[in-house]
């Protein structure tokens, strides 16, 4: 059986995950039914707004070569259309992914099969090439695992971590599959919580509601804005406080750039460590401050990531167990509070907090409102 999909508006306000058009079940073709609203269009101009990570040219040449089928017939590029016809289009290898190199890499693999793959990234590892990073990412590695991602737009990959934000990411390695897991995102109904550790004590376990946009006065850096933001919910639960540091669980409702950063920078608890929106003249003790040096990067983990399998339906879970860097830091926070120092490893401060497996409940993090947009 075969799914038709329907014009997803790339304006629409999703969240900062990439978006991509909805796929068949067959592995590498593409099924639309032309929207009313697409009437008048030529057919590669169409086509162009239905597939968008891919280029007008890129789509005439695949009308051209017969990869594209309008109400099961080939068609030329200048073919004008009314709204309803049926296209199927059989999907080349990305022009995207074609510029860059396979590049092989120890890729921490938490679970794959045909459908999707789901990693622990470690901090330091950019995942999509950009300008200063063209060759050793993550899309570069995942390239030399799978050679088929080349077919897949940004090779599968559905949303992004931070460059020095460590853990779970989950990867699609089929046009489906893509399709199925974004619009999970568009839905919200991908669960991703995070554990980081905050400066200063948080008073409060609850949900930070605001709009994040670019900051007007460094337009490298993000920032809650009042006008022409988009909107940015994150809840927070505080795990256990330090004499001068929180440890902290946060979970994303939107995927908004650096969110989790900037919202606990508006909070006044910047995430420690954090090179972009910390605060390096935050008062904590020469051990602490030396240890949060060394970390080099803001102390945030993607510590558990949830969704429904594409084609299983099978609600699936992982978990990724903190990193050294991060337990190291832990242990110090927790030592110099006069805390439990007997957590020996990882391992053990992994299950003190793990908590029961129910699902997650937004309830359970709103008992206070901090911040609601105006």
């Amino acid at each position: 059986m075969q799914n038709t999909s329907s014009y997803v508006n790339n304006d629409a306000d999703y969240n900062d995950d990439f978006e991509f058009s909805a796929a068949s079940d067959t592995e590498n073709c593409l099924n639309f039914t032309v929207p009313v609203a697409l009437a008048g269009l030529r057919l590669d101009a169409a086509l162009a707004k239905l597939m968008p990570d891919y280029s007008r040219s890129r789509l005439s040449a695949w009308i051209k070569d017969g990869a594209v089928l309008l109400n099961g017939e080939t068609a030329q590029p200048k073919a004008k259309l009314i709204g309803g016809e049926t296209l199927q289009v059989a999907v080349q290898q990305s022009e995207e992914n074609l510029a860059f190199t396979p590049e092989a890499m120890d890729l921490d693999i938490v679970y794959e099969d045909d459908s999707v793959m789901v990693l622990n990234k470690p901090a330091g590892l950019v995942v999509h090439p950009a300008a200063g990073n063209w060759s050793g990412t993550l899309l570069n590695g995942l390239l030399a695992h799978c050679p088929a991602l080349a077919a897949v737009p940004r090779a599968g990959i559905v949303h992004r971590l931070d460059k020095d934000t460590s853990g779970l990411m989950v990867v699609a390695k089929t046009l489906p599959a893509q399709t199925h897991l974004v619009q999970q995102l568009q839905a919200r109904t991908v669960k991703r919580i995070y554990r980081a550790v905050a400066d200063g004590v948080v008073p409060f376990d609850g949900k930070i509601d605001t709009l994040i946009g670019r900051d007007p006065h460094n337009r490298l850096k993000m920032a809650v804005v009042k006008f022409g933001g988009k909107p940015a919910v994150t809840h927070v639960k505080v795990l256990e406080r330090y004499r001068a540091h929180s440890y902290i669980e946060c979970a994303l409702e939107t995927g908004r750039t650096h969110q989790i950063r900037v919202h606990m920078r508006e909070a006044r608890h910047p995430l420690a460590g954090d090179p972009v929106y910390g605060n390096p003249r935050h008062p904590a003790s020469d051990e602490v401050k030396a240890v949060v040096k060394g970390l080099a990067r803001q102390a945030l983990h993607a510590y558990r990531l949830s969704f429904v399998h594409p084609q299983s339906g099978e609600e699936m879970s992982f978990e990724a167990p903190l990193p050294e860097d991060f337990y190291h830091l832990l242990s110090v926070l927790r030592l110099e509070a006069g805390l439990d120092s007997s957590l020996s490893h990882a391992e053990e401060w992994q299950a003190k907090f793990a908590e029961d497996e129910d699902d997650w409940d937004e309830d359970d993090y709103d008992v206070e409102i901090v911040y609601v947009k105006e």
